[in-house]
């Protein structure tokens, strides 16, 4: 069993980041008509692009599913560069065919959304496999949910006080994202480790 919950704590990382693709493509999908003609055909190649990225990245979350603790940790910095690549392709896209303030405000509450959803959904899966484990194993772990829960309390709420201001700049609003991202994968991390211990 806890080789199987570590192997959790991989698909938890790896699902937030998909979700956060799939948010993107869709809010950059449903802003494409807005993109002047004149770059509209360059605006869908790099499109077609982010998606190639996303499906290759689902595919290899999906493949590794079945996959060994071992084999995640060796495609972990796999994942980790196909990420970065995506955010990057995501900026120049941004900054080059989504100048509109409002296009960069949707795309960024959906990624949000998508971020935070994530959070809720690792919280409570780890919530599930905690009850696995006998009482007097169970400190450590209900304490790691427990912080991971308070901890996406407020990347909620500080990623609804960017959302509602409106102004930010898209690096702001990525660099906000980052945060409660790197937040997210502290949590995640101490929850493994509490899982390790209570083994």
């Amino acid at each position: 069993m806890v080789t199987q919950s570590n192997i959790h704590f991989f698909t938890n990382w790896a699902k937030e980041r998909l979700d956060e693709m799939d948010a993107t493509v869709t809010s950059l999908e449903g802003k494409a008509a807005e993109v002047q003609a004149d770059v509209r055909e360059k605006a869908k190649k790099v499109l077609a692009d982010l998606r190639k990225q996303r499906d290759d990245f689902r595919d290899t979350m999906k493949k590794q599913s079945e996959a060994n603790e071992a084999a995640w940790i060796q495609a972990k910095p796999k994942l980790e560069a196909d990420w970065r690549l995506f955010e990057a392709e995501v900026k120049k896209y941004v900054e080059g065919f989504g100048k509109q303030i409002e296009h960069q405000q949707a795309t960024f509450k959906l990624q949000a959304d998508a971020q935070l959803k994530a959070w809720r959904e690792a919280a409570d899966k780890l919530g599930s496999d905690a009850k696995k484990f006998a009482s007097e194993r169970r400190g450590d772990i209900d304490a790691a949910v427990k912080r991971m829960n308070a901890d996406a309390v407020e990347a909620e709420k500080k990623l609804e006080r960017l959302s509602q201001a409106g102004t930010q700049s898209w690096s702001a609003l990525m660099a906000a994202l980052t945060e409660t991202r790197t937040a997210f994968d502290r949590a995640n991390e101490a929850a493994r480790e509490a899982f390790k211990r209570a083994a």
